[in-house]
């Protein structure tokens, strides 16, 4: 096993669906523009009510990837 250096990002994915929808659409999104993408911590889940009943996901996630060498 080498040694690796990671660096932390944060995001937030939201989704009118579900939770597993927010952190998916978070990390796909993520991934486009962050290369060695290789974990996810979720920080904090929020959500919308609307008329009583919940309406929208929020996800906070920490993504760590690795530092290319």
């Amino acid at each position: 096993m080498t040694n690796h250096v990671y660096r932390l990002t944060e995001v937030v994915g939201s989704s009118p669906t579900s939770i597993d929808d927010a952190i998916r659409t978070a990390v796909s999104k993520a991934a486009q523009t962050v290369r060695n993408i290789e974990w996810f911590e979720t920080k904090e889940v929020r959500g919308q009510v609307v008329d009583g009943e919940v309406a929208h996901f929020q996800v906070t996630l920490k993504l760590g990837f690795r530092v290319e060498d």
